[in-house]
């Protein structure tokens, strides 16, 4: 049998410990009829998911809407500035320090001599007093997915330790309609984006997938793409078109799963609970081993990352199998 490196072994014992989970949806003015339909749809797939596939408890996630009225048993409130940051300071005061915080806005954004805004009913919300908000935050893990329009401008602004920011364009100048949002949406309800086949989907593995349909929807179009996301992980403020974890952008998006806290929380199968942690175990390995990428042979790379990803594959398998025969 073969003995993992040192340094994965090293990298395994380090991997962190994970909180609950917290998601708030931010859906802005919508312009048009047709926008109100597609931020909700938006809005609503990414918390049906949450809940239904990842086991995010409904009462961790609140979503506020321009038009509460659209439907109000899962609108919490109007997405004024005022009303965002309210539910934001709430959070902040009530989050666990360990907790990861996911916070995704939909709609429309504008920009005008730096001054990044997301368009609300009433005051826009600029970036940098969403920024002052996120200071509230001080020990919690930090996703903030700007999925609107004109929305590149957010991550020098609110960059950072323990944050990945996610915006849908890389520039204030691309202010047409964005698509991404609802790719990023369809990431987390399908299993399209487990590019790993280990059963779980990792926030870069849903990025991956949400840039990689907007290109295809363009191309199928036979449009110019106008809008290019980007992610930052690494707390530098500059995005990256293509997050490569091993030299920059993807190495923290890579180990954020909405269900990380349900995973680890009580499981009645001690069996299930036993391979969850040694699926763990496996993807932790699996990143360490892309970090050491250029310190190692190709061919004994290649070797190595086969044989973790064969486990990692054969495991999800396992768990699949048991959860459902534990349904039956």
């Amino acid at each position: 049998m073969r003995t993992a490196p040192a340094a994965l072994v090293a990298a395994l014992c380090a991997a962190p410990a994970a909180g609950q989970t917290h998601i708030l949806v931010v859906s802005g003015l919508t312009g048009e009829a047709r926008f109100e339909a597609t931020f909700h749809e938006t809005a609503t797939t990414i918390l049906e998911a949450a809940h239904d596939r990842f086991a995010v408890p409904a009462t961790h996630m609140t979503y506020l809407a321009a038009t509460p009225a659209t439907d109000p048993a899962r609108i919490a409130g109007r997405s004024t500035k005022d009303e965002v940051l309210r539910v934001l300071e709430a959070l902040a005061a009530g989050a666990e320090p360990d907790a990861l915080i996911v916070i995704v806005l939909i709609g429309h954004g504008s920009a005008s001599g730096g001054d990044d805004r997301l368009n609300l009913p009433g005051p826009d919300l600029s970036a940098e007093e969403f920024a002052a908000a996120l200071g509230k935050f001080p020990t919690q893990r930090l996703v903030v997915v700007n999925a609107a329009s004109a929305s590149g401008g957010w991550i020098p602004a609110l960059s950072g330790d323990r944050r990945t920011i996610i915006t849908a364009t890389r520039s204030a100048t691309e202010r047409h309609e964005s698509y991404f949002g609802k790719y990023f949406a369809q990431a987390f309800a399908s299993d399209g984006a487990d590019t790993d086949k280990n059963d779980r989907i990792s926030l870069l593995e849903v990025f991956e997938y949400a840039r990689q349909e907007v290109q295809r929807y363009y191309e199928g179009e036979r449009r110019m793409l106008t809008e290019h996301a980007l992610l930052d992980d690494n707390g530098d403020g500059a995005g990256s078109l293509e997050p490569d974890p091993t030299t920059g952008d993807g190495a923290v998006a890579r180990q954020i799963f909405l269900d990380q806290a349900a995973r680890r929380g009580p499981v009645a199968d001690s069996a299930l609970a036993a391979l969850q942690q040694r699926q763990d175990s496996l993807q932790t390995l699996v990143t360490a081993l892309r970090g050491r990428k250029d310190t190692m042979p190709e061919a004994a790379y290649q070797r190595e990352l086969e044989r973790l990803l064969l486990d990692v594959a054969r495991i999800g398998r396992q768990i699949r199998q048991r959860s459902e025969a534990g349904r039956r």
